[in-house]
This record gives structure tokens, C-alpha cells and sequence, in this order.
């Protein structure tokens, strides 16, 4: 068993990793969004839904 005692957590932890975050947003890099590409339903063979998630998904509005 260990007998050395942890140094206290500094009072602004939450303030100082936000400070961190701010300072180092610059150099992150945002990838460019991947559309992904529409598959034809005809070409979807295999698939099974369960009748409940069937209704749910029937219930749903369409969206592009």
C-alpha cells in the first residue's frame, strides 16, 4: 500500500480545461463530410425487420 498523497485538484479544473480546449481549437483539423452514396432499394437483398420496427418505421415521415 501506497503512502503518498495525491495533490489536490486545482479549484479551476473545469475553467482551466476549457481555457486548454479554446487554445488548442486552432489547430484541429475538421474533415470534409462524407455524403454517403444512395444504394437503390431493388439492390437490397437479405435485410429483415421485426413487424414492430416495420410499423414504426412505416410511421415515420419520409425525409430526403
Amino acid at each position: 500500500m501506497s503512502n503518498h498523497i495525491a495533490p489536490r485538484e486545482s479549484e479551476t479544473g473545469l475553467a482551466e480545461l476549457r481555457g486548454d480546449c479554446a487554445r488548442m481549437a486552432p489547430h484541429w483539423v475538421v474533415p470534409t463530410r462524407i455524403t454517403p452514396t444512395r444504394v437503390a432499394p431493388a439492390l437490397i437483398h437479405g435485410i429483415t425487420v421485426p413487424p414492430a420496427s416495420a410499423r414504426l418505421l412505416d410511421a415515420m415521415e419520409d425525409r430526403p
